[in-house]
């Protein structure tokens, strides 16, 4: 089983190393790795092409932004299953996507799989900020605000083939569309592995504090647009969010 893995930058000099460093590190040999950059102007380019053909694919072209970005990468994909290294990120360890392609191999009717994560701070210490913990998937719960830790979802290209890539309307949370178009509205079958995937550091677009208005009014949208009470769906899945800051204090 192939698994595509789609990595999308801008001038992520600082981190970009260690995001490439976590995927050719791990343990499962047939993976396709895409880099999709926004025509970086800070080094990030040369970093990414340091590796040379160890990475399967590599663009660097002006962009509309980080899901029309990651678009790019799912047309360029050609893995059995895909997923997502933001490029701040890394895997927690190298045993993660041989555990995903484990989950797909034990049952063949899945369509995705997800698991834990850990955000931690943007400094050498890498102190815990937040834990997520996935848990067993339901719908009912998806109906209260819960979603899936983005990063770790790995979805079958078939499926995404058939259902669709981001939609473009939303800039800041289309990964929450994504999701919920795919669990709320397709009902795909997913399967949770009780493991971290992730190590995700402070300070991206999903986790910077000045973002937060703006991802809350998207979210409102992306929830009203799908037919669910929107105002109630996200005060829930910011209250789930809370809950799991708090855990650290």
């Amino acid at each position: 089983m192939r698994v595509t893995i789609i990595t999308v930058c801008y001038n992520r000099k600082a981190t970009i190393g260690k995001a490439i460093k976590s995927v050719l590190e791990q343990n499962y040999d047939d993976i396709e790795y895409i880099i999709v950059d926004g025509n970086s102007t800070d080094g990030t380019k040369e970093i990414i092409e340091s590796y040379g053909n160890r990475i399967s694919q590599f663009i660097s072209e002006p962009d509309k932004g980080m899901y029309d970005a990651i678009n790019k990468g799912l047309k360029l994909a050609t893995g059995d299953v895909i997923g997502l290294m933001h490029s701040d990120d890394e895997f927690y360890d190298v045993n993660a996507v041989r555990k995903i392609v484990a989950r797909f191999q034990y049952d063949s009717s899945l369509e995705g799989v997800y698991g834990d994560g850990v955000y931690v701070s943007n400094d050498s210490s890498e102190r815990l900020i937040r834990n997520r913990i996935g848990g067993i998937f339901s719908l009912k719960k998806v109906k209260k605000g819960w979603l899936p830790l983005h990063p770790t979802v790995y979805l079958k290209k078939s499926v995404i083939d058939k259902y669709g890539v981001y939609n473009l309307d939303f800039k800041i949370a289309s990964d929450t569309e994504f999701l919920l178009r795919y669990l709320y509205k397709y009902k795909i079958k997913m399967s949770y592995i009780n493991s971290y995937i992730v190590k995700m550091r402070m300070g991206g677009m999903s986790t910077n504090l000045k973002q937060a208005l703006e991802v809350l009014y998207e979210d409102y949208k992306i929830y009203k647009f799908h037919g669910l009470t929107a105002f109630l769906v996200v005060f829930q899945k910011k209250t789930m969010a809370l809950r799991q800051y708090m855990v650290q204090l």
